[in-house]
């Protein structure tokens, strides 16, 4: 007799926030921030960004973390090497947080993805629209 080999693909919405909210996500920092993302992705293969937005105060992660992972350990992982990432390229965080570790707040939202999934790929998307005041999106 055959065995199934079971397929799970669990997608994540994950939101995290700057420490105390303070918009420092600007261009330059955004852009080096996605290229850290998918650095990170290189020794984590099996973790698939579906969607990456990013605002000035805060991320926003669609996600496919396979079952193996915790999540919290997924987003501590991501958290940790791209705060010490950001704040080793841009010198101005320092001043910005007073010398103080880490550039994101404490804590995160997540929320499974199921048959909504094509409203949450199309919200974390018009996360940057909305920041150029491009975004027209009906949920």
């Amino acid at each position: 007799m055959k065995r199934l080999i079971p397929y799970i693909k669990l997608r994540y919405h994950i939101v995290w926030i700057t420490r105390y909210r303070r918009k420092i996500l600007v261009t330059g920092v955004k852009s080096y921030l996605k290229i850290k993302l998918q650095e990170i992705r290189r020794y984590s293969p099996d973790w698939e960004y579906i969607e990456i937005g990013i605002k000035q105060d805060h991320v926003h992660l669609y996600m496919v973390i396979p079952p193996k992972y915790a999540v919290s350990i997924v987003v501590e992982t991501i958290k940790k090497n791209t705060s010490r990432s950001l704040s080793r390229k841009f010198v101005f965080l320092k001043k910005v947080y007073w010398e103080r570790r880490g550039v994101w707040g404490k804590g995160y939202f997540v929320s499974t993805a199921g048959i909504n999934e094509e409203v949450i790929r199309r919200y974390v998307q018009s996360q940057e629209e909305e920041e150029t005041g491009q975004a027209k999106l009906e949920f």
